[in-house]
């Protein structure tokens, strides 16, 4: 019944993200608001709504070990899984340049995260902090896309009536909600019968759960040779993750800090980070054995925690 529990989770997560970003998008367009809006706000903001509630549903049940692990294990699944398989399917090249600048936004928020994984809570203050700091980017994100220096989400293209687009966000927001309920429930219940951590079944199951979609498309992108899709999109959710979800979730729920954060999980976040960055810096491409070592480096991990 848990791992039921877990694929429904899973499966409406994922299609309540999808029905809320179509309706909230056929929105806007009727509203007048623009594509830049939309791309960077209602997109952005929507493709993250599945591990933000995840995150806040563990922090306000008691989980904070699947809090943080969902956001840890997501982003170190962003870098080493999803780009990893993509340069193996089809060597990463030819990355659009602004990239490169969200890459120090990228590290700092993984730097800022291990200094606050030395403290016992996460606290509504360091959550406030977070959510500043995510202002500041998406500002930035703003103004370098009005100059026309960063490519946009791609937003849906036909547009809904008012009300059929109002259904989906009502649907996508309910499906969104029993899903993260039904994820935590069948996620906190396994850690119980395996012996293991909230933390390890946040960094595990939950983060790679709740980033199959992702992988699916990084996926479909390189097998049609256009891998380099994968890199704005890695970065990208990340910094949300880190800045928003994170944020988010502690002004809403102060998270305790497992020390294993502190010693491993974090630190592998930020290398990680560093690698991907220096790569993206420094390298002409990512081959596919760069690829393959980094699949190699990430089930190491994951081997290691279970």
């Amino acid at each position: 019944m848990d791992y039921l529990f877990v694929a429904l989770g899973l499966a409406g997560l994922y299609f309540g993200a999808e029905w809320l970003v179509h309706g909230a998008v056929s929105v806007a367009r009727r509203l007048g608001v623009s594509a830049l809006i939309a791309s960077l706000i209602i997109v952005g903001f929507g493709t993250s709504l599945p591990e933000l509630l995840v995150s806040v549903r563990a922090a306000t049940t008691g989980a904070a070990g699947i809090a943080l692990g969902n956001v840890v294990g997501s982003n170190i699944a962003n870098i080493l899984l999803i780009i990893g398989a993509s340069a193996v399917i089809f060597p990463i090249a030819g990355w659009d340049k602004s990239v490169k600048r969200d890459v120090a936004a990228m590290v700092g928020s993984a730097a800022l995260l291990l200094v606050l994984v030395q403290f016992s809570v996460i606290g509504r203050a360091a959550g406030l902090l977070l959510l500043i700091l995510l202002a500041l980017y998406l500002f930035r994100t703003y103004r370098a896309a009005r100059a026309g220096e960063a490519d946009l989400e791609e937003l849906p293209t036909d547009t809904l009536a008012t009300g059929k687009a109002t259904l989906f966000i009502l649907l996508g927001l309910v499906v969104l909600v029993a899903g993260a309920e039904f994820l935590i429930r069948g996620a906190t219940d396994l850690a119980s019968q395996f012996g293991v951590s909230d933390a390890v079944i946040g960094l595990t199951v939950v983060a790679l759960g709740t980033s199959l979609p992702e992988l699916a498309t990084a996926i479909v992108a390189a097998s049609r040779k256009h891998s380099d899709v994968a890199v704005g999109n890695v970065t990208g959710s990340s910094i949300f993750n880190t800045l928003c979800i994170l944020g988010l979730t502690a002004v809403i729920a102060p998270m305790p800090v497992e020390d294993s954060f502190a010693k491993l999980d974090v630190p592998v976040m930020l290398a990680a980070s560093l690698f991907f960055g220096g790569m993206l810096f420094f390298a002409p491409k990512f081959h596919r054995a760069t690829g393959l070592g980094m699949l190699i480096a990430y089930g190491g991990y994951i081997a290691y925690l279970v």
